[in-house]
């Protein structure tokens, strides 16, 4: 099998895999493997349904979330 790819594709290809010590035709069968285990587009009913399966899920003594979430946002990423 073959594939055409364009000149910066096969460079950035090529340093990718230099840089993780492995072959560019690795980096290929992993990609495909990416590309055949996907599900593929996901309904926007899809979407609500998984967002909704975890609400409550993880319990939270703040009771100010809704307001002060930059803040909480802030705290959780500056470690």
């Amino acid at each position: 099998m073959q594939a055409q790819l364009t000149d910066a594709q096969a460079a950035r290809l090529r340093k990718l895999a230099a840089d993780r010590n492995v072959s560019v035709a690795e980096l290929l069968r992993r990609g495909a493997e990416l590309v055949l285990n996907d599900e593929g587009p996901v309904s926007h009913d899809e979407r609500k349904r998984r967002a909704l399966s975890v609400v409550g899920r993880f319990p939270d003594t703040a009771s100010d979330v809704a307001v002060e979430h930059d803040g909480y946002l802030d705290d959780a990423y500056a470690s």
